[in-house]
């Protein structure tokens, strides 16, 4: 099979629409509603999106030696171990009861990274944020404000109406699976199946800069310990955290491995830059693992964990090197709404962000 060489990164392969500022003010205001009902349910305030965390795990990643020169850029630039923290999650922006299934979340954040740093990236961290599917559920920013507009309308404390709906989804989604149709529309809106987190493989969804090229980034469980839950579904029927119950339990004795990969864009038409809903196809350009990361057996829900991770850091595709910016506009109005929503957090809890060091 002949892969064509990787394309260079360069200002000019972004498009700003000439209205992208107004529409990440509206993208804010909607992320207030949502911010603003569930400090106001909780008596805390909780991220605006993935708002439930299923665990926080620590662990290690090794960077490979003498990667090939499209592969050995920026944090991958070299060989070298970091430290790793990743938190497991559900995208909603309220805390739901598992049994209203949406698609789960990966954040990692690799500590101690070296380099020229994105404009208010602070500290020496470089974050990398994760969901359990190829593609986003929107092609560009106002498709993305309109979606949160039905989120933030329906952010509330009506769990039971939100659970009926979900059970109906799934079990249209599984009626859609099975004529080999996948409909992101549908799992977004509670139709995802309750699948045990750390089996999944998750995806960036969006490119970002790759020092010289641009790439998209994939993290796959790799271990027994984890590829035995891949596929398997969690029993959420009983108990409201269900999968973070799991995932503690499994993670007491298992021995978590994951590879982390690099896909490289190398046609701008089958894999556009600004159209995240499109799917990179691998036979146009296969993901390659450029590190590995281990967790060894831990608990997965300590109090002291939970405070560290889930509490007093915050995930964002804009904090990191410059050699791995964040491209796209899906991934530019991220960089005002993450940074809005984590303040909003921070001075309602009273609880600054704190940015790990090595």
């Amino acid at each position: 099979m002949n892969i064509a060489p990787p394309i260079r990164y360069a200002p000019d392969l972004e498009e700003i629409a000439p209205d992208e500022g107004e529409t990440v003010k509206g993208l804010v205001e909607q992320f207030d509603i949502i911010l603003e009902k569930t400090s106001q349910d909780y008596g805390h305030a909780v991220r605006s999106v993935h708002a439930k965390a299923h665990g926080i795990i620590k662990g290690k990643m090794t960077v490979l030696e003498n990667l090939p020169e499209e592969l050995a850029q920026g944090l991958f630039s070299k060989g070298g171990e970091y430290p790793v923290y990743m938190r497991l999650s559900t995208n909603a922006g309220d805390i739901l009861p598992d049994a209203v299934s949406l698609p789960r979340g990966l954040a990692l954040k690799v500590v101690g990274v070296q380099g020229d740093r994105l404009s208010g990236a602070d500290g020496d961290t470089q974050d990398f944020v994760m969901v359990n599917g190829p593609v986003f559920q929107a092609p560009n920013p106002k498709k993305f404000l309109s979606s949160l507009k039905l989120l933030a309308k329906t952010t509330d404390r009506m769990e039971g109406t939100k659970t009926v709906l979900s059970s109906v989804l799934q079990t249209v989604n599984k009626g859609l699976e099975a004529v080999g149709v996948s409909s992101t529309t549908v799992q977004a809106l509670g139709g995802a199946p309750n699948l045990d987190p750390l089996g999944e493989t998750y995806f960036s969804v969006t490119p970002f800069r790759y020092g010289c090229y641009i790439a998209k980034f994939r993290l796959v469980p790799t271990s027994p310990d984890l590829t035995s839950l891949t596929g398997k579904e969690i029993d959420v029927s009983v108990r409201e955290d269900a999968i973070r119950e799991t995932v503690q339990s499994e993670m007491q004795t298992a021995r978590g491995e994951w590879d982390f990969q690099v896909q490289l864009c190398r046609d701008l038409d089958r894999q556009p830059v600004e159209d995240p809903t499109v799917e990179w196809k691998e036979d146009d350009s296969p993901f390659v693992t450029v590190a590995t990361v281990v967790a060894q057996p831990q608990d997965s829900w300590s109090d002291d964990t939970v405070q560290q991770v889930n509490e007093e850091m915050r995930f964002s595709v804009w904090t990191g090197l410059s050699d791995h910016q964040p491209l796209g506009s899906i991934n530019r109005v991220r960089k005002e709404t993450y940074r809005h929503s984590a303040e909003y957090r921070a001075t309602f809890n009273r609880c600054p962000f704190h940015e790990p060091t090595s």
